[in-house]
């Protein structure tokens, strides 16, 4: 899961006054508790799916729903902080988000707690876009470099520790009480925000269109992923909706190349070099957000893990994202090219992923832990040099349109990859069992029979899924390698821009 957030308006004239000493803490508490709650649902989804008897595209709607918001409220949360004033926005947001999560806690079906968490997610991407928003208009020179490390650091021990404190939350208080937690400390920081400095852009620009189109595309490709499983590929609404994004593609493809200000600029699309440090990102979110979202269901159901058990084994993969973002980025500032630390990160992500076809319900932990670390490590490293070496080679006139691209990207990937990987499991499942509802129902870790048929047959799809995962990531790098050594990195200066 992608750390950095969209700054709307990094060119914001150093402040007259002292920024408040809560800036920094309520900003980065923020963060960090957005953070968690991305990482950290997943191990809810067993929990969740015994209590409200779902299954299914019903339950994964709850990871989903959030990850869908959060992607497509980026760009709209951070054009809205730059008009109406950073503070307001990341106030508001913060109030969305625990009304959200409250709302998740008292849910008394499964459908409620997907709208619940749809809230929460579109209130998330508000507090990462409003708070980066005012770190960069509160920091200057070296305090905002700093600010913004921070703000990295705490997305990654956020993203890092989510699973294994959701988990144990739960092992405490059950699924509703840890919601009922992140509910309460988003209300600390609504608190804590009321004393900090409001901003706002004095012009700003934004593509409304293009952004609106962006999330009716993305909204209907995540329905059809979830729902034709179900539904089958054939049902009218699957058809709709297929319809409807195809035809919002297109027309987010034409006016991107009219727009004064598009969120996606076609001269960035023709750069090689920044469409392979692109999908880069995009590849290694791909190989990560699967095994994060569905393997804590697989340990709970499959290896009879408790949650807590469950969150501590995802810190295999979760942890490295700690660290390794400093070790890419130290080889770089020594001299190593950029693009080999970032194809053995890929390599490593692509060797992880096959190597969870070792997955199994005996000794599961022990099988699965090098693919885990060597996945973390890779999604870790391209954190590290990724956005840096992608703006490197932009144009500085277009360095706020290819930042909030590059997130866009991520968000949007990790959203559909949620989508995809489920229907590929529940899909190659209901081939195995023969039912499509039976299916859902292992899917979501409620278990009938003591054969072990279950278990076999979910085994066996992840595996296939996994192979599916493996060589799109595969392919997906072969074509990075390409876009990326087809000619000599070419900076900003050669660009146009100022170095």
């Amino acid at each position: 899961m992608e750390s950095s957030t969209t700054v709307s308006d990094v060119s914001t004239p150093a402040p007259l006054k002292t920024p408040s000493p809560l800036t920094l803490p309520v900003v980065l508490t923020g963060v960090g508790l957005v953070a968690m709650s991305i990482s950290g649902t997943a191990i809810a989804l067993p929990s969740i799916g015994r209590d409200l008897d779902a299954s299914g595209s019903p339950l994964n709607w709850v990871v989903a729903g959030y990850n869908l918001a959060f992607a497509a409220m980026t760009l709209v949360a951070g054009a809205a902080a730059d008009r109406a004033g950073r503070r307001r926005i990341f106030i508001a947001a913060a109030v969305v988000f625990s009304v959200g999560f409250l709302a998740t806690a008292l849910a008394p079906t499964i459908l409620v707690v997907d709208i619940a968490r749809i809230v929460s997610g579109a209130g998330g991407a508000g507090m990462m876009a409003a708070g980066g928003a005012l770190l960069a208009s509160n920091y200057d020179g070296a305090a905002r470099n700093r600010a913004f490390a921070f703000m990295g650091t705490m997305a990654g021990v956020g993203i890092a520790v989510g699973p294994t404190l959701v988990g144990g939350l739960i092992s405490l208080a059950g699924w509703r009480g840890s919601f009922v937690v992140f509910a309460v400390l988003g209300v600390v920081i609504v608190l804590g925000s009321g004393r900090l400095a409001e901003s706002r852009a004095s012009e700003s620009r934004t593509d409304w269109i293009g952004s609106i189109l962006f999330v009716i595309t993305l909204s209907c490709l995540m329905f059809v992923f979830l729902e034709a499983p179900a539904l089958g590929w054939t049902h009218s609404a699957v058809l709709l909706a297929l319809t409807l994004g195809a035809v919002g593609l297109i027309a987010f493809a034409m006016t991107q190349r009219r727009s004064e200000a598009p969120v996606l600029a076609p001269e960035l699309i023709h750069h090689r070099g920044f469409m392979g440090w692109c999908l880069g990102t995009l590849t290694t979110s791909i190989g990560f957000l699967g095994v994060l979202v569905f393997l804590p269901t697989y340990l709970q159901t499959a290896a009879h893990l408790t949650p807590a058990s469950a969150g501590l084994a995802m810190l295999l993969l979760t942890a490295p994202v700690l660290f390794a973002p400093v070790l890419a980025g130290g080889l770089v500032n020594r001299g190593v090219d950029a693009r080999w630390v970032m194809m053995v990160a890929l390599a490593l992500v692509v060797a992880g992923n096959f190597g969870l076809l070792a997955l199994g319900p005996d000794n599961t932990t022990a099988l699965i832990a090098a693919p885990l670390v060597m996945i973390g490590i890779g999604m870790g490293a391209s954190f590290g040099i990724t956005d840096g070496q992608a703006m490197s080679l932009v144009p500085t006139r277009l360095v706020g349109t290819a930042a909030g691209f590059l997130n866009t990207l991520r968000g949007a990937a990790e959203a559909l990859v949620i989508a995809a990987f489920s229907a590929a499991l529940l899909g190659f499942l209901t081939h195995r069992l023969g039912d499509v509802d039976h299916a859902a129902a292992v899917s979501a870790g409620r278990l009938s029979f003591v054969d072990g048929v279950e278990i076999d047959a979910l085994t066996t799809s992840w595996h296939l899924t996994q192979m599916g995962v493996g060589g799109i990531c595969f392919l997906l790098s072969t074509a990075v390698a390409a876009l990326l050594f087809s000619g000599s990195p070419r900076t900003r200066r050669e660009e146009g821009g100022n170095p």
